[in-house]
C-alpha cells in the first residue's frame, strides 16, 4: 500500500473511503471463523441475526439474508457495508456492485473436509445429495478457480488467500497476514483468541 493510501483512514476503523472487506469461500470453508475474527479484531460485521448458532455452527453463521439476493438485482444494502466486513458465498462475489473497494478473503479448507461438513449438514435437514464426492471435488475446484479468476482481474478487488487447515495450527502468522491486508489497525491478540481448534471438527484423517 502506498504512502498516501495509509494516510487515508476512515471513522470506523482504518479502511479507505468506500472498501468493504469481504469474507468468501466454499460452505464450510470457515468463512464464519474470520468474520468473528474480524469482529473481535474491531471491524464491524454486516448481519441480521436471522440465521442462529446451531450444531453445524455453534458460534454463529454471520449472516445478512440480503447478500443471497445480490443475483437477483439487490444490491442498495452494500452501500452500509462501507466500512464493516460481510460474508458473501464465492457464487455471488461476481454480483457485488461496482463503485466499490473491496478486499477480498478467501477461506481454502481441504475439498475432503468441507465435503464432509457439506454432506454431515444435509443429512441432519434430512436432505442428501445423489452427486459423488469425487464428481463434486471436481466442480467446486473448478468453481474456486473461476471465481479467484474473475477476481484478480478487477480493478476495485484485491484478495488475500488464506488456509483454514494452517490457520487453526498456527493461527498468530495468519492473523498478521489479514490486519496487514486490511491496514494494521486490527487486535491481533483478540483476534488470535477467536482461533478455537475444538470446533475443528470433520477433519481429515
Amino acid at each position: 500500500m502506498s504512502f498516501l493510501r495509509r494516510l487515508i483512514k476512515t471513522d470506523s476503523g482504518g479502511l479507505p473511503p468506500q472498501t468493504i472487506v469481504v469474507v468468501s469461500g466454499l460452505p464450510r470453508s470457515g468463512t464464519s471463523m474470520m468474520m468473528k475474527m474480524l469482529e473481535a479484531g474491531g471491524l464491524p460485521p454486516v448481519v441480521d441475526g436471522l440465521r442462529q448458532p446451531d450444531t453445524d455452527n455453534p458460534e454463529g453463521y454471520y449472516e445478512h439474508e440480503r447478500v443471497k439476493q445480490l443475483d437477483k438485482g439487490d444490491g442498495d444494502w452494500v452501500a452500509e457495508a462501507r466500512g464493516k466486513t460481510v460474508k458473501v458465498i464465492s457464487a455471488l462475489v461476481e454480483f457485488l456492485p461496482p463503485g466499490y473497494q473491496y478486499r477480498l478473503i478467501f477461506m481454502n479448507r481441504r475439498m475432503d473436509e468441507v465435503l464432509r461438513s457439506q454432506r454431515k449438514m444435509l443429512e441432519r435437514r434430512g436432505e442428501q445429495s445423489d452427486v459423488s464426492d469425487d464428481k463434486l471435488a471436481e466442480l467446486m475446484a473448478k468453481h474456486v478457480r473461476k471465481v479467484k479468476a474473475w477476481v484478480v482481474v478487477q480493478p476495485n478487488f484485491r484478495l488475500l488467500d488464506l488456509d483454514y487447515n494452517q490457520m487453526l495450527a498456527d493461527p498468530l502468522p495468519y492473523v498478521r497476514k489479514v490486519n496487514g491486508f486490511l491496514g494494521g489497525f486490527l487486535d491481533e491478540s483478540a483476534m488470535e483468541a477467536v482461533v478455537n481448534p475444538n470446533l475443528y471438527r470433520n477433519r481429515s484423517d
